[in-house]
């Protein structure tokens, strides 16, 4: 459903948006300061949100700055994304006795979350989960009931970072994909404000309990202005025209080892990005040995263990292991689920130890003239 409400909402009155969500039986998922960094985590009132903080990003490199304003959401991302509310990094899956009874993760327990500042890359890459969980032949069901309770606060991007790209991907920074409610930040000589917009039934049941002021064509403008801005100020690009062919005709080259010498195969890419869905499963017995209960764990395709068949890893070095990735993620992804893995958030870049850059990778790779 498109969006036909929309107003202004002062940002003193920001914190009646979020009473309306709780008392709507929310629990609200935003952006919280904590151990030098703006991560997504419970939250309670606007109080919580890092107002007046921004971040620098580069190549293995994430730093808190302060603004010269009090914007709420003057940030680019962290290192945690929403994925991680949705598809939990550790869960039972479920518990099977001696005698054969199965009990599963009871679905009248998962609880209504809504999202705060979701971006238009992290709002891209929810719906690439989307794909992978609950729109192919298997269904995660865990991860569909989550994903059906979860209420969509989106937001247009009033900042870009130096690792950003999502423009390259198509991804942003306007927000385009379904959402509940979308946030605009405007913040001027003279005012501070939000421009909220409703995008489904839900959205606008919250929308009519905010004390709402019309906005003036200049107002509007406003935001249009602050997406090209955005756009224009991308830290990264990537020239991704025929990208799934030249990444596979790249299986052989030689920059694959260079790349390797420098991989440390840490797994941080995969654990920060947004879309990555590697998981195994740990059997886990009692001492009496009368259940066992089926773990799911998060994984990642740098791991040796990860590929084994038999014991053995198919990928077991660094080099097969890093093609893995970035191939899965560019290429093959594509195959699978007719979308691009990558949304442009460039946490892989920020949060690599050794400042691998993906976007340089797949130009050194393909030879490519960015």
């Amino acid at each position: 459903m498109k969006a036909n409400k929309k107003g202004k909402l002062k940002a003193q009155d920001l914190n009646l948006l979020f009473s309306s969500l709780q008392k709507a039986g929310f629990d609200l998922i935003g952006p919280k300061l904590t151990d030098n960094c703006i991560t997504y985590d419970h939250i309670q009132t606007a109080q919580d949100l890092p107002q007046g903080w921004s971040d620098f990003q580069e190549k293995g490199t994430y730093r808190l700055k302060k603004r010269n304003d009090n914007a709420y959401f003057g940030y680019n991302i962290g290192n945690r994304s929403f994925k991680e509310f949705l598809f939990v990094a550790k869960e039972k899956s479920y518990q099977i006795s001696k005698q054969g009874d199965v009990q599963t993760l009871s679905i009248d327990n998962i609880k209504k979350m809504a999202f705060i500042g979701v971006r238009s890359c992290e709002l891209h890459a929810i719906h690439i989960q989307d794909k992978v969980f609950i729109q192919g032949q298997y269904i995660n069901e865990h991860y569909k009931q989550r994903r059906q309770k979860a209420f969509i606060v989106a937001l247009n991007c009033h900042t870009a970072a130096n690792t950003c790209f999502c423009v390259s991907m198509n991804t942003g920074p306007e927000v385009t994909l379904a959402y509940d409610l979308n946030l605009s930040e405007i913040i001027n000589e003279n005012e501070h404000y939000f421009i909220l917009e409703a995008g489904s039934i839900k959205g606008q049941e919250i929308f009519d309990t905010l004390p709402m002021d019309e906005l003036t064509p200049n107002e509007f403008d406003a935001k249009k202005n602050m997406l090209a801005h955005t756009a224009s100020h991308m830290g990264r690009k990537m020239n991704t025209l025929n990208i799934k062919e030249k990444l596979y005709a790249a299986h052989d080259s030689d920059h694959w080892n260079e790349v390797a010498q420098r991989c440390i195969n840490c797994a941080n890419c995969t654990l920060a990005c947004p879309t990555c869905f590697c998981s195994r499963e740990e059997v886990v017995s009692d001492l009496a040995k009368q259940n066992a209960t089926h773990i799911k764990h998060w994984d990642t395709c740098f791991s040796q263990e990860y590929s084994a068949v038999h014991q053995t890893p198919v990928r077991s070095s660094a080099q097969s292991r890093y093609r893995q990735w970035i191939t899965h993620k560019l290429a093959s992804w594509y195959d699978q689920f007719d979308t691009s893995g990558c949304v442009g958030c460039g946490r892989c870049i920020t949060w690599c130890p050794v400042g691998i850059d993906i976007t340089e990778e797949y130009t050194a790779l393909t030879r490519g003239d960015e």
